[in-house]
């Protein structure tokens, strides 16, 4: 891969993952060739235009203040994979759950997938029992660490 390509490729992500912040999904939506949203811990795929768009009126109608703090970013042929800190609180209902009020942070991974330098897909991967049990749904998990330390 050309280094040009690896940087209009990472130019791309960046605004991309801005315009989230920002809740700009005009932007967001121009970064894709074709938008498409792979939420893998919930086997969600969100394909075309409309569907992202539902996707971010629900996520940010439960989470209005849904944000991410980019970590780190690595490149690879097929795209560009960022580790960020995904944080939110839950403000409206979610899969009809009613809002908790609770934050969640949760370290997360998304693919960026790319056919040259069109972006085609986004696969987010991320430890849907963390958040589950920050928002107060679900006892934490058992943590090895712990019972180590227990020791």
């Amino acid at each position: 891969m050309s280094q040009d390509l690896r940087e209009r490729r990472e130019a791309l992500v960046r605004e991309h993952m801005e315009s989230e912040n920002h809740h700009d999904f005009e932007v967001t939506l121009r970064t894709f060739d074709h938008p498409r949203y792979e939420i893998v811990p919930t086997g969600d795929i969100f394909d075309g235009e409309e569907a992202v768009r539902g996707y971010f009126e629900d996520s940010r109608t439960a989470f209005p203040d849904q944000r991410n703090e980019v970590i780190a970013l690595h490149h690879a042929d097929a795209g560009v994979i960022v580790e960020f800190e995904l944080k939110g609180t839950h403000h409206g209902p979610l899969r009809g759950i009613p809002a908790t009020g609770r934050e969640f942070s949760c370290r997360t991974a998304a693919f960026f997938l790319f056919e040259d330098d069109r972006l085609v897909c986004e696969r987010v991967y991320f430890d849907a029992a963390t958040i589950l049990s920050q928002l107060g749904l679900v006892q934490p998990a058992p943590s090895l660490q712990d019972e180590a330390e227990d020791r």
